[in-house]
């Protein structure tokens, strides 16, 4: 490998990298590397990305398209001769290591892969743990730095090895300027304008709309919270089913789907309790943004949630799928006196992770993880 400054990011989307890592292509851009983008999806313009690579990656492992993506990919690691490739979302980043594999050892740029969080853990069903453990640990060889986002991630990588330099890092930052807790007078004319009850309890979950995200759940629970309207903004293949559930259940007037929004920090700022009924998370951005705008956080008790919240200090923890524990801890979260000391904590919960604390620690990674030099490869 030569000592060029030429760097790829690589995920499933190009959605993904404009939401979350921006700031580092940039900086990256502005040390004089020249960083290229692949990815699937609707292209996005990146901030500091002088080139767009279209990778026709599928959600499904065994896809003829993600195979054709590993020759696409090992093709293009050939001809750029990258000095590092950064891998974010885990399909993605397992295709693009099965094409590190492809190549000579002399060819191979340092993998940088920053696990999102692993769709696996101990409570996974045998067979779905024993296929997504076995693609970690088929990738490992070439996996020269991993990232992890929380604990448990952070104990199976070093159990099972599943990277030569193992880092803990807190995510990858959050816009603590645009998300923060509004003023009285702000949520008000918010909840006006969005038409919500003056006197509801206003819960909301920002995510995409699928399985592991568990909507269904929440949606099914809300005809024992009469008081209670639920904001699912988002998109996915879940969504209609979660539409048809909402009207099921005699709910469809206090469950509201805003769909896609740019303005998400808004509709933070109108509610009352950030909810999440998800089966696992890396470090999830929808809970630490609704956490610093002032949202306690009723979360299922999974590895990524458990890392942000402190039952009954910042929020309340239930077990996973738990419909009855989750009403439970809905109504425990709104008594007064205990939402609003949960609340002053839940904004000192985010501060650690916002971007400006978050920025520093993950170019000292880069700095560090780049080559300055070619490296001697023994083969």
């Amino acid at each position: 490998m030569n000592g060029n400054k030429k760097l790829l990011y690589i995920a499933s989307s190009f959605g993904h990298l404009a939401s979350f890592h921006q700031p580092y292509t940039e900086w990256l851009a502005q040390q004089g590397y020249e960083v290229h983008a692949a990815a699937g999806g609707e292209q996005r313009a990146l901030r500091g990305v002088s080139r767009y690579i279209p990778v026709p990656f599928e959600k499904s492992m065994f896809s003829p398209r993600n195979f054709a993506a590993v020759l696409q990919l090992r093709s293009l690691l050939r001809r750029e001769n990258y000095a590092m490739i950064s891998l974010h979302t885990s399909l993605a980043a397992f295709f693009a290591r099965l094409a590190v594999q492809l190549l000579p050892k002399r060819q191979r740029p340092v993998v940088m892969n920053t696990a999102h969080g692993y769709l696996f853990d101990d409570s996974t069903p045998f067979l779905k743990r024993t296929l997504l453990l076995g693609a970690e640990r088929m990738t490992a060889p070439v996996t020269d730095w991993l990232l992890t986002m929380n604990r448990q991630d952070e104990q199976i990588a070093r159990r099972y090895r599943l990277g030569r330099h193992i880092v803990p890092t807190p995510g990858m930052g959050i816009a603590l300027t645009r998300f923060s807790p509004p003023s009285p007078e702000e949520k008000r004319a918010l909840r006006r304008a969005m038409e919500l009850p003056e006197n509801a309890l206003v819960l909301i979950y920002a995510a995409e709309f699928s399985g592991r995200k568990n909507q269904k759940m929440l949606i099914s629970a809300m005809p024992e919270l009469p008081n209670a309207v639920l904001l699912l903004p988002g998109r996915g293949a879940l969504l209609d089913d979660c539409r048809t559930l909402a009207q099921q259940k005699g709910v469809a007037d206090r469950v509201r789907f805003p769909g896609f929004t740019s303005n998400i920090e808004q509709y933070y700022r109108a509610a009352d309790l950030c909810v999440s009924s998800s089966r696992s998370e890396g470090l999830p951005f929808n809970v630490m943004e609704a956490m610093a705008c002032g949202l306690p956080a009723v979360l299922s008790d999974v590895k990524g949630h458990e890392d942000l919240v402190r039952s009954g200090e910042n929020g309340l923890l239930f077990p996973y799928d738990d419909q009855n524990a989750f009403i439970r801890a809905v109504k425990q979260a709104a008594e007064p006196v205990l939402q609003a000391q949960m609340s002053a904590a839940a904004v000192q919960t985010a501060v650690p992770y916002g971007i400006d604390a978050v920025f520093p620690t993950l170019t000292a990674i880069y700095s560090q993880a780049i080559p300055n030099q070619p490296k001697e490869v023994s083969e």
